[in-house]
């Protein structure tokens, strides 16, 4: 689900290399990292990286590893419960993010039809968010992966945050059903996304 603190560790404070910070402290210093990378995606930089579990790693290491350098890019160690989803116990985080890379992978293996996008987009996105690979800032991680899908789909960015309070819940829901392997919720709001996109993006 969502970038959640665990709740094992439901405190409002994250120690980092700039000291015991508040996540109010942290948040903006992080969204100067997201932009970092989301402009190297956009350069293509990670290009020629093989699209799996190796590269969610960099991805989370390059962005907050300068802030977080004991456990940026490593899987989590401890387990989390994240709302009322409990994601899988730490020593099955390896395997399980194996598994969804290769499934992913067959996924964006065979030629993708626009209609058949959003349901690829939703489980790339549920799926990862479901097993909550790091201890934190799995949301953020989870856009900038996304990032990288649509830009290796030839397609630009899409707003990936809900934008209020109403559009918050639906995506909370549509993810708590992604955590059932449910992911049609979360499919129908990828067609609201790339419906915002312009026609000649798409090729349609």
């Amino acid at each position: 689900m969502a970038d959640e603190t665990p709740s094992a560790h439901s405190t409002r404070w994250l120690e980092t290399s700039r000291g015991i910070l508040r996540y109010s402290e942290l948040a903006p210093l992080l969204a100067e990292r997201v932009l970092r990378i989301q402009e190297r995606i956009e350069a293509g930089d990670y290009a020629i990286a093989p699209l799996d579990e190796n590269l969610i790693r960099t991805l989370h290491r390059d962005f907050c590893g300068d802030l977080v350098p004991e456990w940026a890019g490593q899987w989590r160690t401890i387990a989390v419960q994240v709302g009322q989803h409990e994601p899988p116990a730490p020593h099955l985080v390896s395997l399980q993010m194996r598994e969804y890379s290769l499934d992913l992978q067959a996924r964006l293996a065979a030629p993708i039809q626009f209609e058949s996008l959003p349901d690829t987009l939703a489980f790339a996105e549920a799926r990862l968010l479901t097993v909550h690979p790091f201890a934190d800032f799995n949301g953020r991680l989870v856009r900038l992966w996304l990032w990288e899908i649509l830009r290796r789909l030839k397609l630009p960015p899409v707003q990936l945050v809900p934008r209020d309070k109403p559009e918050t819940e639906i995506y909370l829901s549509a993810l708590r059903a992604g955590d059932q392997k449910d992911f049609q919720p979360l499919a129908r709001l990828w067609m609201q996304r790339l419906a915002t996109l312009p026609p000649e993006s798409t090729g349609q």
